[in-house]
């Protein structure tokens, strides 16, 4: 009540929102790349006893699908809508212009934190995000899609699809920061992340600790790079050296013992793509081995981190009041190729590395100097007892590990549950559990209808019917439908490369769409049929028809048109930035780096880095402008009073010019030109060749020829000006190698006027060195 005066009113407060009382906490743990047959209570040897502990106390999901990738999944798993209603039909680096497509999540589909900050939650995410467009990953905004944007209140993380576990790119809130730790100090992403997310939990609950929360943690694992302290690589020595048919036929065992497959079920057959471990030699066995060592290493690794968080949540008595969700993005990942890679990035350019390079660093493969990623073989054995894997819609893709735990709120402990159900289930049955009804706006939005079904029904009955009828399944091109026990799968392109006689991210064009739904669709009945083992199209072919009409119903339905199977051709597309159209891009020193997929493209065309310095009279040195990591990238820097510039390619092979004399003090202007001769060749991994022209106020000081440079991209590709933080572009220097003269700034210059030096004999002369 206002009156005249204070004595004659009465004060009120504004009341703040609150949870109900007892509401419990909600974590949903999302695992990055690993398969259904991963983990140790999914018949997995690899040791991961915190999630076993979970599953003991909870239940344990043996027909839980995703996307088959991981922003699409991650897009799913936080607003309980398919993936291309999100705009997610891939991932956010593939993004194209159409509806389904465009990588930005509209706000009418709101996240499950958005939706619970509104009933009084505290509301944090940690690690990997993957959920807005490349192009918006920078300083410049805008940050509504950013965590914070999207009903997080506190972020620590990475924003990207990857980054290096030693070396990260990491954000805090809405801007970049440092590792606190090297990888020399023992510093390990993981480990950080699980150090904040307790950090988190602890800040609040020491204010009000009846205030309940939602943890999204989301640990760079078990993507690659598969980094991880060697110890505890070195647990599982000698482990896998009986090869991936022996794995597989060993966890399917284990499976049916657990009984999270049917004891009838069939192991699906030998993949075609994947070599049999007996044809092998005894080097590739061995290395192949090792880095299969390595990654069970990273997932054990990642588990012990997963039991820090829990033990902490035991220790302040909150763990048995804790709603825990646990699963994948996808199955495993094939993304280090048929022989697997010491540097992932090779993958992405199509530059294969030869077996005696990743050979002669077996025992480095890790650590902090390689992004590596194993073969196709142990991606196949990762997903038993399914065929196929991530970014393909078999089961092999799209079936994951589920576990779901509540002490005080689910009766049921240590069994399985074989109900149909997809990441879109998730958001609707959070919100059952707690008594809550999806909201009509979010911040004045008006929200589309949520497109999961709660399996809320599940967690106490496990004979109850499935509710998740229908689910169709898009991804590059891959497709299928699930109905009813019944599932039709149009593989892209085809069941394996073997068979289809083509590579992945071939254009895919309407007249082979047409080709592809008059002869390539396949059927299983899943409800007896569980690893897709018989496909049995012919016999059933009434049924195959319904479920093709049923696809394109579903697809219509929920923006997945025009389907496109191009695949990693979609890397080389620009896509809009946040600003707008230009030729000419400034950069300043002690500024946030810039991401590969929102910075200048500089691939394939000519170009030119200036640099305005001023050298005091004793020299500096330093980097001028680096883009990317050991694991590929380039580097403008000035190095022993020299001018310098190297192009690392894929991590394998540096191209590098240097002045042929000191840089003089006082004020210059350093510059860099690419001038492109020929014609790139991405077939073989090589970019544009061309030429590299180092110039001192316009005066050329050293150049050279290169046969190639990348062709498609940087990963990771961040860009800074006056440093080369984390993993250093070349071994010439230490990170961060920061210039110790006056930068004022670096103009990158896409307009391919290049400097026409007329000193012609100095150009010659510099061609011949």
């Amino acid at each position: 009540m206002i009156g005249r005066t204070a004595d004659e009113s009465e004060p009120a407060w504004p009341r703040p929102v609150r949870a109900v009382e007892g509401s419990p906490n909600v974590v949903i743990v999302v695992l990055d790349d690993t398969g259904f047959g991963h983990l140790g209570c999914y018949g997995s040897p690899i040791a991961t006893p915190n999630l076993d502990r979970l599953a003991s106390r909870g239940l344990r999901y043996n027909n839980m699908h995703t996307t088959a990738l991981c922003s699409p999944s991650r897009a799913c798993i936080v607003t309980g809508r398919n993936h291309h209603s999100n705009a997610m039909a891939s991932i956010t680096e593939m993004a194209t212009g159409y509806p389904g497509y465009n990588g930005a999540i509209p706000f009418e589909n709101g996240f499950l934190s958005e939706m619970l900050l509104q009933h009084g939650y505290s509301t944090y995410m940690v690690g990997k995000y993957h959920l807005l467009p490349s192009r918006e990953e920078t300083p410049a905004g805008p940050y509504d899609r950013w965590p914070l944007g999207r009903g997080f209140q506190r972020y620590y993380g990475f924003l990207g699809g990857d980054t290096s576990q030693w070396d990260p790119d990491l954000v805090y809130d809405n801007h970049q920061v440092e590792p606190p730790r090297t990888p020399a100090e023992g510093y390990h992403l993981t480990e950080d992340l699980a150090d904040k997310a307790i950090e988190f939990i602890a800040d609040a609950k020491q204010i009000d600790p009846g205030k309940p929360f939602y943890l999204h943690f989301c640990p760079g694992a078990t993507h690659a790079p598969h980094h991880v302290p060697k110890e505890w690589a070195d647990r599982y020595r000698g482990a896998f050296d009986d090869g991936w048919e022996v794995y597989r036929e060993r966890v399917f065992a284990r499976q049916k013992e657990l009984g999270i497959v049917p004891t009838a079920a069939e192991l699906s057959r030998h993949d075609p793509d994947v070599p049999e471990w007996s044809t092998l030699s005894s080097d590739q066995r061995r290395l192949y081995a090792r880095m299969m060592e390595v990654f069970a290493g990273f997932l054990s690794h990642t588990d012990h981190h997963i039991g820090r968080v829990l033990d902490f949540l035991e220790n302040i008595g909150e763990l048995d009041n804790t709603l825990v969700m646990v699963v994948s993005d996808n199955g495993a990942s094939a993304e280090g190729g048929p022989t697997g890679t010491t540097n992932e990035a090779q993958f992405f350019n199509n530059a294969p590395e030869p077996f005696e390079d990743s050979l002669a660093v077996i025992e480095e493969i890790g650590g902090p100097n390689h992004f590596n990623h194993y073969p196709w073989g142990w991606t196949w054995a990762g997903n038993t007892p399914f065929r196929r894997w991530k970014r393909e819609t078999y089961r092999g893709g799209t079936s994951d590990p589920f576990i779901v735990s509540w002490p005080r709120g689910i009766s049921a402990s240590g069994e399985v549950r074989h109900q149909y159900t997809h990441i879109i289930d998730i958001v609707p049955t959070v919100l059952e559990l707690l008594g809550l009804e999806p909201p009509q706006s979010i911040r004045g939005v008006t929200q589309s209808p949520l497109q999961g079904v709660s399996f809320g029904y599940s967690l106490a009955d496990g004979q109850a019917e499935s509710r998740h009828r229908t689910q169709y399944f898009e991804m590059l091109g891959h497709r299928s439908i699930y109905h009813d026990g019944w599932r039709a799968v149009c593989p892209w392109p085809g069941p394996s490369f073997a068979e289809a006689g083509k590579g992945f991210g071939e254009p895919i064009s309407a007249r082979t769409l047409s080709d592809l739904d008059a002869h390539g669709w396949e059927l299983y009945h899943v409800a007896e049929d569980f690893a897709e083992c018989h496909d049995v199209a012919e016999a059933n072919r009434d049924t195959l028809i319904a479920l093709i009409a049923t696809w394109y119903a579903e697809a219509g339905k929920y923006d997945v048109f025009p389907v496109d199977g191009s695949g990693l051709a979609r890397l080389g597309q620009p896509q809009p930035l946040v600003a707008p159209p230009r030729s000419s891009y400034t950069f300043f020193p002690n500024t946030q780096s810039v991401p590969f997929f929102a910075g200048p493209r500089l691939l394939n065309r000519p170009h030119s880095i200036s640099a305005t310095v001023r050298l005091p009279d004793e020299g500096a040195e330093g980097v001028l402008l680096a883009q990317g990591t050991a694991a590929g990238g380039f580097s403008f820097y000035v190095q022993d009073g020299r001018l310098r510039y190297v192009h690392n390619w894929v991590g394998r092979e540096t191209f590098e010019v240097t002045s042929t004399e000191a840089v003089p003090p006082g004020d210059h202007e350093l510059r860099f030109e690419f001038e492109p001769q020929g014609e790139p060749d991405p077939v073989h991994g090589h970019g544009m060749p061309g030429r590299f022209q180092l110039y001192v106020d316009n005066a050329l000081v050293g150049a050279r020829e290169v046969p190639w440079t990348t062709p498609f991209m940087f990963n990771p590709g961040a860009m800074t000006c006056g440093a080369d933080p984390g993993s250093a572009v070349t071994t010439a220097y230490a990170a961060p190698f920061r210039f110790t003269g006056t930068l004022h700034k670096v103009t990158v210059d896409l307009s391919g006027e290049l400097i026409q030096d007329k000193e012609s004999e100095l150009r010659a002369a510099m061609a011949r060195q």
